[in-house]
């Protein structure tokens, strides 16, 4: 999985992307800014790179989205591109969630703490309306039934019928890999 434009992009500009990117995310999202970010507008990567990474950084363990930055740097600009947008991605939120903790933290008996449960409700519907986007957006590359019903079993077993996300990634992952396996050897 090579890149076309390894070495464009300035450790600088990977960790003021990232730094964007966990700012405008916050509280979820990440992967819909992530991609906007690094394909759509710096065209360091494609959309096939990018799910490939995504796919990786689902796979080993740790946060997804960390671990998709980290990817991304190593993919532009080796060890220190990691470093720079694991830095990026994880400073400044870590930062903005110690001092809105404080203050929450600090005023559930004052007033000002009405303003801080409904800023924190309303971060988390933004992340979904991100997630869902972004699926959307991906989705489109989706090509087949097999792949469409996958995806379907999926969905439907871990947001409809409460299914643990670990048992349906026990089932569904070796069994999406054999279809996928069988559908390409045809």
């Amino acid at each position: 999985m090579g890149n076309r434009a390894t070495g464009q992009a300035s450790l600088w500009s990977l960790f003021t992307s990232f730094v964007r990117i966990g700012m405008a995310a916050f509280g979820g999202g990440l992967a819909a800014w992530t991609r906007r970010e690094i394909v759509e507008e710096r065209g360091w990567l494609d959309d096939r790179q990018f799910l490939s990474g995504y796919a990786l950084s689902q796979l080993i363990p740790g946060a997804t989205n960390v671990n998709l930055a980290v990817f991304i740097g190593a993919q532009m600009r080796g060890l220190a591109g990691a470093v720079a947008c694991f830095l990026g991605l994880t400073a400044p939120p870590v930062l903005l969630t110690l001092v809105i903790g404080y203050f929450y933290l600090h005023s559930q008996s004052h007033a000002t703490g009405a303003w801080v449960s409904p800023v924190l409700a309303g971060m988390g519907a933004v992340a979904i309306g991100l997630s869902l986007g972004t699926g959307v957006r991906l989705g489109r590359h989706i090509r087949g039934m097999i792949p469409i019903a996958v995806t379907t079993i999926v969905s439907l077993s871990i947001g409809v019928f409460d299914y643990s996300l670990v048992h349906v990634l026990l089932v569904m992952m070796p069994l999406s890999l054999v279809l996928a396996w069988a559908t390409r050897s045809r």
